[in-house]
């Protein structure tokens, strides 16, 4: 039994020093700068008193990023992205809102190998432009509106993995905590998945 345990116990130790030499020391990682985009499916979430049945929009999201890390496994991100959002609702004249803003995150990012990593972190977002589109006639309509919120708080979290050359692929989630109307008795939020391919430079 103690060579067992001894056994089990060598066995722990050479496998965490083996992992631990697979990660590069803080004080030696290169901080990167780089570029990412990707495909958006955004709904709104939350209560609509008018009974709307919302469904994903997909649009899209491309900027820049900065990784530096604060030791062997965790690194701070910021990054700026252009993200289009909305939803699309299940009526008569198929009607979606189309909300454009510039995102930016800052993410603490854990690294559990090389490659694999887990993110999180809050996320501003300032309304650059939103309208209303609908099919009616044979014809797009769309109305311009000033009743979305300008500014939208919220929380990213997420999955990444690193690729070789400098690319790297992940799956977000963008939980809004800041009403998309300023003054509705729709208590919506911007709820959506992203999926995204980046190039650290």
């Amino acid at each position: 039994m103690k060579n067992a345990i001894l056994a089990i116990a060598a066995v722990m130790v050479i496998s965490i020093s083996a992992n631990a030499q697979t990660r590069t020391p803080a004080s030696d990682q290169v901080s990167s700068f780089g570029v990412r985009g990707g495909v958006n499916f955004f709904n709104w979430g939350g209560d609509d008193a008018s009974g709307n049945d919302y469904t994903n929009r997909a649009g899209f999201h491309a900027g820049i990023y900065g990784n530096m890390f604060v030791t062997d496994r965790f690194a701070i991100e910021p990054g700026a992205y252009y993200s289009v959002k909305g939803t699309q609702a299940d009526n008569a004249v198929d009607s979606r809102s189309i909300l454009n803003y510039v995102d930016v995150p800052i993410l603490l990012r854990f690294y559990a190998t090389d490659g694999l990593n887990i993110f999180a972190g809050p996320q501003g977002s300032i309304l650059l432009n939103s309208k209303f589109e609908g099919d009616a006639f044979g014809q797009t309509w769309t109305v311009d509106t000033d009743d979305i919120n300008d500014l939208d708080a919220g929380l990213v979290f997420g999955i990444g993995y690193n690729l070789p050359m400098g690319l790297n692929l992940q799956g977000s989630y963008d939980l809004g905590l800041t009403p998309v109307f300023k003054n509705s008795d729709a208590e919506v939020y911007n709820r959506g998945f992203k999926i995204s391919l980046g190039f650290s430079l």
